[in-house]
């Protein structure tokens, strides 16, 4: 990726992504002991509300789930896409949190997949995701920009390994406008990056 100046706030990367599971149990296990995340904060929440762990993701990131004991149940296609990458649709709800992409070595990404599967995992094929019109092509090429693996946690959270192929240019890579709530391109006046 560039190394492009935040002018606004000091922004330091990812302090955590707080997500929700079922079984704590179950989470810590598939964090700690299938994908080798270190669980560094556990905490159970005042009056019986439940419980917030903590895994160190890398880069002085986390990953947060909570665990509450009433919470509603699971809603694919709502709140978390109902599909993986490839496999149908992949639209979540408004609000919703779609998928955690977690950074990987690029030279890694094809002994990862062997792992995940060894690990009894279902992913998808590796991706490698271009500019080209289908956006996702067999082989990598000049264009493409990421590798990724998809994958789901036990509780359906849509997990990528997602590894940079090269470094990002918004003078290349920002090329299109972004559309309002009706699908209509609106032109947008942004300060440039440094």
């Amino acid at each position: 990726m560039a190394n492009l100046q935040n002018k606004v706030f000091d922004i330091q990367g990812v302090n955590h992504l707080a997500l929700v599971c079922k079984d704590m149990a179950r989470t810590v296990d598939f964090y700690s002991n299938v994908l080798g995340m270190p669980l560094i904060k556990t905490i159970d929440l005042p009056n019986g509300m439940g419980q917030h762990f903590f895994f160190d993701i890398g880069n002085g990131d986390s990953l947060a789930f909570f665990w509450f004991p009433n919470a509603p149940e699971a809603a694919p296609g709502v709140s978390s896409a109902a599909n993986l990458p490839g496999e149908g649709s992949i639209a979540s709800g408004h609000g919703s949190m779609n998928h955690v992409a977690l950074n990987v070595p690029a030279e890694k990404i094809d002994e990862y997949y062997q792992k995940l599967i060894a690990r009894g995992i279902k992913a998808t094929k590796i991706m490698n995701h271009d500019d080209s019109e289908r956006q996702v092509s067999p082989e990598i090429s000049p264009s493409t920009f990421v590798r990724s693996i998809y994958f789901s946690d036990p509780d359906g959270i849509c997990l990528e390994f997602a590894a940079w192929t090269r470094v990002l240019d918004p003078k290349v890579d920002v090329r299109h406008e972004p559309v309002d709530a009706q699908g209509k391109k609106k032109t947008l006046v942004m300060e440039p990056a440094e």
